[in-house]
């Protein structure tokens, strides 16, 4: 579990110097968690400025403050220079290392491996079931979905899919967690931890100051904030739906679909608009965005997650309101072509940050819990 090779030089070095400059201003130490934590610190290593890039939550409200910002010959950038960090953490802390080529190529891998799930999914059915049985009326008796997709099928699939998911991301977040020098006890502080989980659930760091992100044309505003939030708690909705259906399955034996009234329903229906309102709403402010403070590489890979969450809650709903008619066997294998691509893509690109800065936002609150270092006169 060796950490990838190190982020390009040049790249650390501009950070470096970036990080000298805001340490001598200190103008912006009030807009959010960054600048607490970058006063820590005399020097930089790589390792400080990959904890510091992921804590950022690109509000943009550092650069419409910054004294040094273009046309200043300085050209401090500060929220880009932290987003190109970011973007290379991703890739040095990827497993198997061999796939973080497709952070940069994201937008594209998204749609080849989303396109080749659906299409297998759609020829599985076919094979299994015969073309009728994507154009047939199953009704919503127990066990409908299963008609078309067996239940052992969906479990395999998605359960190996999950294991690989999941050991990515706690080997990415081990090598993250080794190079901020921290012990791993310290990942797990309850203090710590507990503060961290009230500023990831409230997205704290998307404040920008208390007025919100310049984001995305230059005023101060919280919407940014509230598609997050939609997007977030949506998200979270869903899974928990998932959950409550795998335990009516496996304990009370009561297969899906289930009627609109019922448990599994309820949280999936609202964190599914949920997922429809927020990652609309990222998409447009991403398309209306100052490029300025944006690492214009990373914007395939942003679009590419959003769309695909987007889809994923579009073709659930749809399957939700239209399981009764013969529209299901086609929309059960969009939605679940578009879950196994947001899978197999997931540890390779955007949900990344969600590990990333979470771990740092933890690194945070156990560095504040800290007395502040004391420096000589030199």
């Amino acid at each position: 579990m060796s950490s990838a090779k190190s982020i390009p030089s040049p790249l650390i070095q501009q950070g470096e110097w970036f990080m000298r400059i805001c340490n001598a201003c200190r103008y912006c130490e009030g807009y959010c968690a960054v600048f607490p934590a970058l006063e820590r610190r005399l020097t930089f290593t790589e390792g400080d400025l990959n904890y510091l890039a992921n804590l950022c939550h690109h509000c943009g409200s550092c650069y419409d403050a910054c004294q040094y910002a273009p046309p200043h010959e300085f050209a401090l950038n500060f929220p880009r220079i932290l987003a190109e960090i970011r973007g290379a953490t991703y890739q040095k802390y990827a497993w198997p290392g061999f796939l973080a080529g497709l952070f940069p190529r994201n937008g594209l891998a998204v749609s080849l491996i989303t396109g080749i799930s659906l299409a297998l999914f759609l020829l599985g059915m076919a094979i299994r079931g015969g073309p009728a049985a994507l154009v047939s009326s199953h009704g919503l008796g127990e066990g409908a979905f299963y008609a078309v997709v067996p239940h052992n099928a969906m479990v395999v699939i998605f359960g190996a899919v999950s294991l690989a998911v999941l050991t990515a991301f706690v080997i990415g977040l081990v090598r993250f967690w080794r190079d901020t020098e921290e012990g791993f006890r310290a990942l797990v502080d309850p203090v710590a931890l507990g503060r961290a989980v009230m500023d990831v659930l409230r997205l704290k760091n998307l404040d920008g100051g208390g007025e919100g992100c310049i984001y995305p044309d230059g005023r101060p505003s919280l919407t940014r904030r509230r598609f997050h939030h939609l997007t977030f708690y949506g998200f979270l909705l869903c899974f928990a739906a998932t959950t409550v259906a795998a335990v009516y399955h496996y304990i009370f034996h009561w297969p899906a679909p289930y009627a609109f009234w019922r448990v599994p329903v309820l949280p999936g229906t609202v964190g599914g608009v949920g997922l429809l309102i927020g990652p609309a709403g990222l998409l447009w402010l991403k398309i209306k965005r100052n490029p300025v403070v944006s690492d214009e590489g990373q914007t395939g890979m942003d679009i590419g997650f959003l769309a695909l969450l987007f889809l994923t809650s579009l073709t659930g709903l749809l399957l939700l309101v239209l399981r009764e008619t013969p529209a299901m066997g086609g929309l059960l294998a969009a939605h679940l072509g578009m879950i196994l691509g947001l899978f197999l893509t997931m540890p390779y690109g955007k949900f990344a940050h969600a590990v990333y800065r979470s771990a740092a936002v933890v690194r945070f609150e156990i560095e504040e819990s800290r007395p502040l270092p004391k420096y000589g006169a030199d």
